[in-house]
C-alpha cells in the first residue's frame, strides 16, 4: 500500500433495539442486542471478521460501541435530551474510524431519526463519507441488504 493511502472501507452503524438477550454476562453487542435489522446482520456478518470489525452500534447506554463490544443486559431508551448529551461522546468514539488506515468510503446507517442527533457532528462534516441512512430498524433490512450486495459484503 503506499504511504498515507488508506484501503477502500465501508462502516455500518446500526441503532441498538430495545430486545436484547437476556443475559447476566457480559455478550458481545453483535450478539447483545435482538431487534430490528440486527438478527439478519448477525447472521449475515457475524463471521466473517473483517466485516463484522466494521460493525458499530449507537448505544443510548454507552454511545457508539463496536460488534464486539461486551456489554450487559441494560433497558435505556434514547431521548431527545439523552442525544443531545451523547452526541459529543458519539463525535469522539467515531474519531478512530474517521482517522485510521481504513477510512470509510461509505457508511450504512440503519437508524430511527433520533439517533442522527448523535451522528450529527459527522453529518455536519464536509469530509464525511458518503452516507446510504435507513430509517426503518425494524423493516429495512431490504434496503440495507441491497447495500451490503453493492459492497461485497
Amino acid at each position: 500500500m503506499v504511504p498515507g493511502a488508506h484501503s477502500r472501507a465501508e462502516l455500518v452503524i446500526v441503532g441498538c433495539s430495545a430486545e436484547k438477550t437476556p443475559t447476566l454476562t457480559p455478550l458481545p453487542a453483535l450478539d447483545l442486542y435482538d431487534g430490528g435489522c440486527v438478527p439478519h446482520l448477525r447472521a449475515r456478518v457475524g463471521h466473517l471478521p473483517h466485516q463484522r470489525s466494521r460493525v458499530r452500534f449507537l448505544s443510548a447506554e454507552h454511545g457508539l460501541v463496536t460488534a464486539d463490544t461486551h456489554l450487559r443486559t441494560y433497558d435505556r431508551p434514547l431521548d431527545p435530551a439523552r442525544a443531545v448529551e451523547l452526541r459529543p461522546r458519539v463525535w469522539a468514539q467515531l474519531q478512530p474510524d474517521l482517522h485510521s488506515d481504513h477510512i470509510p468510503d461509505a457508511l450504512l446507517v440503519v437508524a430511527e431519526p433520533l439517533y442522527l442527533v448523535l451522528l450529527a457532528d459527522l453529518l455536519a462534516d464536509s469530509h464525511r463519507p458518503r452516507i446510504h441512512w435507513i430509517a426503518d430498524h425494524a423493516d429495512g433490512w431490504p434496503q440495507a441488504a441491497a447495500i451490503l450486495d453493492a459492497w461485497g459484503w
